[in-house]
């Protein structure tokens, strides 16, 4: 039994003639292909590459495999094809909700993912503010939706019918300008120490404000909102041009387009819990299968608690 990773890799190494051009075409590294190579050497009982200063070519046992892997790798591409059309993965449409930041920087590579496996199958993003995402899934706007709630914050359970699965928790932090005396410490700051400093802030009504709010009030920081603003890109470019601090998650504020101080606060417990809102049992096979993705996409940015 040949493994078809390794098939495939000595089929790219015939197109490309070189152990390093066929490494970049798969993702690989040239060193860990050359370990899948040796592996299908051993699998094969004979030598199928001759390695030399330009590249690789393939000896007289290599070529015979060549063809026979070619044959296998488009016999298991048409399965492929074919268990997708069965399952409902090859054409129809898949209708995605999400909100800005998850939007912005974690969705997309989930959705390259899903595009490579099923290119038939036609997407449409919609954007929502948090809790409308799961409205929306409860009505049948959207397949599935990313949405959030802050923790420590007022509690607010999906509709009827829908469900909610953690993906990712991420901190609440300090944003500042660019050398502000707040950003200049390695550790965490206290939230006293924002007694009296300039606050930027969100819309009124949105539970982030709250929170933070709440929690400088128990810490008995008390501060003054000096702007506000619904989008936390422009809450943080209002920072960075000095005209106060803010307290965001930490995703935006790494992702800011404009240069920030950043310092994590003490006591950490201002965060933001992100979760994808579905429909038990309702959902189609797209559907199942982007969750699945988003779940493997968001546990390598970090993982839920």
């Amino acid at each position: 039994m040949y493994d078809p990773t390794r098939l495939a890799a000595l089929v790219a190494v015939a197109e490309s003639g070189s152990i390093t051009r066929a490494a970049a075409r798969l993702g690989y590294t040239a060193p860990a292909l050359s370990q899948q190579l040796a592996k299908l050497e051993r699998e094969a009982g004979a030598a199928l590459l001759v390695r030399h200063h330009r590249g690789a070519r393939l000896t007289a046992a290599g070529e015979l495999l060549v063809v026979r892997a070619r044959r296998v790798l488009d016999e298991l591409d048409q399965a492929r094809h074919e268990l997708s059309r069965l399952t409902g993965l090859s054409g129809g449409r898949l209708r995605v909700g999400t909100f800005m930041t998850a939007g912005t920087h974690l969705l997309p590579p989930a959705l390259s993912a899903f595009r490579r496996a099923h290119p038939d199958v036609e997407l449409s993003i919609t954007e929502y503010v948090p809790p409308q995402a799961a409205a929306a899934v409860a009505l049948g706007e959207v397949d599935l939706a990313l949405t959030h709630e802050y923790v420590p914050g007022e509690a607010m359970p999906p509709p009827e019918g829908v469900r909610l699965e953690p993906l990712l928790t991420e901190e609440l932090v300090l944003v500042t300008a660019p050398g502000h005396a707040l950003s200049a410490g390695a550790g965490r700051l206290p939230l006293a120490e924002l007694a009296g400093q300039p606050l930027v802030s969100m819309a009124p009504a949105n539970p982030n404000r709250r929170a933070v709010e709440e929690a400088l009030a128990a810490a008995g920081a008390s501060v003054a909102v000096r702007c506000e603003s619904p989008s936390y890109a422009v809450v943080c470019a209002l920072v960075s041009a000095g005209l106060g601090v803010a307290v965001v998650p930490e995703m935006m504020a790494e992702g800011s387009v404009t240069p920030l101080g950043i310092r994590r606060l003490d006591p950490p417990e201002l965060h933001r819990r992100i979760s994808v809102a579905y429909r038990p049992g309702g959902g189609s096979p797209a559907a199942d299968t982007l969750r699945a993705l988003l779940r493997g996409a968001f546990s390598r940015h970090s993982p839920a608690p």
